[in-house]
């Protein structure tokens, strides 16, 4: 149980310092529209190539990013179990939130009677 607690830790820790990069984050955004090749993500971005393949490389071993060789193009695709990782975390973190603020407005309510 504590192992997977970390692992699911970790993976998350990833996912969210793959997500900081803006670069990064617009990579992820096109790829939400559908596969693309590295090229194509290179287009609207204001870096090198290689800086992309580096980025997409980062997005890769995050898990958020999943590519393979199509001829001589590497094509990318995104990984949406990494970004449900992402999700069910801040859920979680929403949820907390939600319950303590129907707490202190019951006793709130309770207070005004």
């Amino acid at each position: 149980m504590v192992k997977h607690m970390l692992d699911r830790s970790r993976d998350l820790d990833h996912v969210y310092a793959a997500l900081a990069n803006p670069a990064r984050r617009r990579i992820t955004e096109r790829l939400a529209e559908g596969p693309a090749s590295v090229s194509q993500l290179a287009e609207p971005l204001s870096v090198t190539l290689a800086a992309v393949v580096q980025h997409v490389a980062v997005l890769e071993a995050s898990g958020v990013v999943r590519t393979e060789k199509v001829g001589r193009r590497r094509i990318c695709r995104l990984e949406p179990g990494a970004l449900t990782l992402a999700e069910a975390w801040i859920h979680e973190r929403r949820m907390s939130v939600d319950r303590a603020l129907d707490r202190l407005g019951d006793l709130l309510a309770e207070d005004d009677r």
